[in-house]
């Protein structure tokens, strides 16, 4: 049986990470041994597990089947280990992780500081970028995300929500009408997140459904930040996070447009992958964030 099971272990990190060589790497073994492995769970079941080419490997019905078990497996181990050591024993080791990159521009960063001086032997990787990086591909542990959530393997956890808002210059509103309704934005230009669909939804006072304008961006960025510069300087509006322009509505550097309206809500979500090596760090950094982020983006 404990052969069956140190086997199951590496079958389900060959198929997380889709080849042998990468599963050696993660589990610290040679590729023969993980083949072997592999190679003896069939053996003993009688069954093809996965499809081998020399270029990937694919899970066969049998070995889909057989994954789910395997991490239903691996995680009560994890959550078991955790329980009896993980929380006594010190944070230790090197968290990788990517958040959007508007983070930056907000206590997110001040945050990471706390948690580095409350866990003075965990060193931090952040990489803040709007891309949705891979966390397999990319080495990371961790993924901080906005958005629908990923129809993906990967584990997911709710942080907060993030709340949006239509904002506008008050030099660009001396240029046009200040709009009563969502169909008044058409004739205003539009700053585009690239990664987004070129819509503007609104939901009207008193009303469930939103009320969506497509339109025609007149600059498209990467970047929220670069969004948030570009509003200020009049170029057009934008839908931002609430977060990223407090201070500018506060200080009446932008106005809020519309705001009776809402913008539908996107949740703030953290993704990392089953059987992650470092889990108990991974949940260590959730645990001490998770009330930061609601506070953030209250």
């Amino acid at each position: 049986m404990l052969d069956q099971l140190r086997a199951l272990a590496v079958f389900a990190k060959t198929a997380d990470l889709g080849s042998f060589r990468g599963a050696a790497k993660a589990l610290a073994l040679s590729p023969s041994v993980v083949s072997h492995h592999v190679s003896e769970l069939e053996r003993h079941l009688g069954l093809p597990l996965l499809y081998r080419t020399t270029r990937k490997l694919a899970l066969t019905p049998a070995g889909a089947r057989l994954l789910t078990s395997a991490r239903t497996m691996i995680d009560a181990a994890e959550r078991g280990l955790d329980e009896a050591s993980g929380h006594r024993a010190e944070a230790k080791g090197t968290l990788r992780l990517t958040a959007p990159a508007f983070f930056a521009e907000t206590r997110f960063a001040r945050d990471l500081g706390a948690f580095a001086t409350a866990h003075p032997a965990v060193t931090l990787a952040v990489q803040f970028t709007e891309a949705r990086v891979d966390l397999l591909s990319g080495g990371l542990d961790l993924a901080l995300r906005i958005g629908t959530r990923e129809d993906s393997s990967h584990v997911t956890r709710k942080l907060a929500t993030l709340h949006r808002v239509v904002v506008a210059a008050p030099v660009l509103l001396e240029q046009h009408e200040p709009p009563r309704s969502v169909r008044d934005l058409a004739a205003m230009p539009v700053v585009h997140l690239g990664a987004r669909t070129p819509e503007l939804a609104l939901v009207p006072p008193k009303k469930k459904t939103a009320v969506t304008l497509g339109y025609t961006p007149r600059i498209t960025v990467d970047s929220a930040a670069a969004m948030r510069e570009l509003v200020l300087a009049g170029v057009g509006i934008a839908t931002l996070p609430e977060v990223l322009v407090r201070r500018d509505l506060q200080g009446e550097r932008m106005v809020h447009l519309l705001p009776d309206h809402r913008v539908p809500e996107l949740p703030v979500y953290a993704l990392w992958p089953r059987n992650a090596q470092r889990a108990t760090l991974t949940a260590r950094f959730l645990e001490f964030m998770a009330p930061r982020f609601e506070k953030l983006f209250a």
